[in-house]
């Protein structure tokens, strides 16, 4: 395997200087992510496949894999419910070792390809399903498992892996190849691996919430989380998307329990039961919901619209 593999290029690198040293790790940073960028459309249309399941509004995203690669995927993961309102329901996290591996290294669980295929076969997945799974060799045994019978269930898997010609490649429907090569410390694949599947799970889950309309413009429409800071957030992005002041954004978040969608189109005149209609007919997308508020008016034909405000 390529990732574990000696470098003659690092050789003696104890005794190599400090700045060499820092030099050495960086520029192979800067490569990994050279490496994800070779594999730009293989990322699209596995994009566009997570889109046709997820977007039926019935299918889970689920997360797997074992040791660091593992973490990158859950670390990827639980930052879609409060960046994007992706729904926890819809959220699943399969960890060779369970929870405690986050922050444990349990390095054995992941020998266990039957313990991965276990917890596949728990979810009762189906074809709405799509398993994102990560592992820098391609071969983990537990990887493997949760891959093979994802696929078996009809469920969509898209797999990463950072050596060619794996399994888990071979068991994907989507294969990501993102061919890192040998590592400044031989074998240390959170380095340049991690930092190619890092980088590669934020293209997948970016891209995949914008195509299904989580992201109004540049800006989080759907923000979930909730604390000072966010809530200031929240009223910014509102104030972009439709033109108030702070009270009056402060107002219609609350009128919409902190929706910025909903808020959006209280300020344009809808009522909050109209607004809520009008998401739905829309898969929950602002803009062809605000394009249909503006072309046929307020359900009730009245003028509701905030004083001062106006489509930005």
């Amino acid at each position: 395997m390529s990732t574990e593999a000696v470098s003659a290029r690092y050789t003696g690198l104890d005794t190599w200087p400090l700045d060499e040293v820092v030099d050495a790790v960086v520029d192979r940073q800067l490569a990994a992510t050279a490496a994800v960028a070779a594999v730009r459309p293989a990322l699209g249309e596995a994009v566009e496949a997570m889109v046709a399941r997820l977007g039926t509004g019935a299918g889970r995203l689920v997360y797997a894999g074992a040791g660091a690669s593992g973490r990158l995927a859950v670390q990827d993961g639980v930052e879609l419910l409060p960046t994007y309102g992706w729904p926890e329901a819809r959220l699943v996290f399969l960890m060779a070792g369970g929870e405690a591996a986050l922050i444990h290294s349990i390095e054995g669980a992941e020998d266990e390809a039957a313990a991965g295929a276990a917890r596949v076969d728990a979810l009762a997945p189906g074809p709405a399903d799509v398993f994102v799974v990560v592992a820098a060799s391609g071969r983990t045994p537990f990887a493997l498992g949760v891959a093979e019978a994802a696929r078996a269930s009809g469920a969509l898997v898209v797999g990463l892996a950072n050596n060619p010609g794996t399994p888990l490649l071979a068991a994907a429907d989507n294969p990501i190849l993102l061919d890192t090569g040998p590592e400044v410390v031989a074998g240390s694949t959170r380095m340049a691996a991690g930092t190619a599947q890092k980088a590669a799970l934020n293209a997948l889950s970016t891209a995949l919430m914008i195509r299904l309309g989580r992201v109004h413009d540049n800006l989080m429409a759907d923000l979930a989380s909730t604390n000072a800071k966010l809530d200031r957030r929240r009223a910014a992005i509102l104030r972009r998307i439709v033109e108030v002041d702070e009270a009056t954004a402060r107002r219609l978040l609350d009128r919409a329990d902190g929706h910025i969608k909903t808020a959006a189109l209280l300020a344009r005149g809808a009522e909050e039961t109209a607004a809520a209609a009008l998401l739905d007919r829309h898969a929950g997308r602002l803009r062809p919901a605000l394009a249909e508020l503006d072309r046929d008016g307020p359900a009730d034909g009245q003028d509701h619209t905030e004083r001062g405000e106006a489509s930005r």
